[in-house]
């Protein structure tokens, strides 16, 4: 799998983003003017970093990084619907680590999913993101539904060890 910056490739972007439905995120069908709307407010390069992830030169999905310039930015990942459950999401979270915390000199990425959201969760234990808490009712979706959320978290320690830290989950309250 490759990973290619996103310059100016807006038409592609409208067609993935289209012509998929994204049942896990906010809203799961996404239109094409407010695609347009973002690109053209410099949405998917001010304070982020958007990549296309390639599997033999076709474009199966894009990665985006939140907050770039922050030491522990968040992403998203989103994968035309051909290509889901066959291990590209695990690919893009090891390679956002590897470019995260090897090339970027960030401490920790940040993700957030849906808590019915089982393919994406299995994504984060197989690339070694450790889950770290369990929010109820703090995913709002945008028909007004609100939905439990799981984040998880892989910091740059992990990842220069190869070992998952153990986290205080059940620690004493005070």
């Amino acid at each position: 799998m490759e990973f290619k910056l996103f310059e100016e490739e807006i038409d592609d972007l409208v067609q993935l983003l289209t012509q998929n439905k994204w049942l896990y995120h906010t809203n799961p069908l996404v239109k094409e003017e407010s695609i347009r709307a973002a690109y053209v407010e410099g949405y998917y390069k001010n304070d982020r970093e958007t990549h296309w992830l390639l599997e033999e030169g076709e474009k199966v999905g894009i990665l985006f990084i939140h907050d770039i310039s922050d030491t522990i930015p968040l992403f998203d990942i989103r994968l035309d619907a051909k290509c889901r459950g066959k291990g590209y999401g695990v690919k893009a979270l090891r390679w956002l680590q590897d470019y995260l915390f090897g090339e970027k000199g960030k401490i920790r990425i940040e993700g957030y999913t849906r808590a019915d959201n089982m393919g994406m969760r299995k994504c984060f234990s197989k690339a070694g993101f450790v889950k770290e808490g369990y929010l109820r009712n703090a995913w709002e979706n945008e028909d007004g539904t609100v939905t439990d959320s799981i984040v998880y978290s892989a910091i740059k320690d992990d990842w220069i060890t190869g070992n998952s830290t153990p986290i205080k989950m059940d620690e004493v309250p005070f």
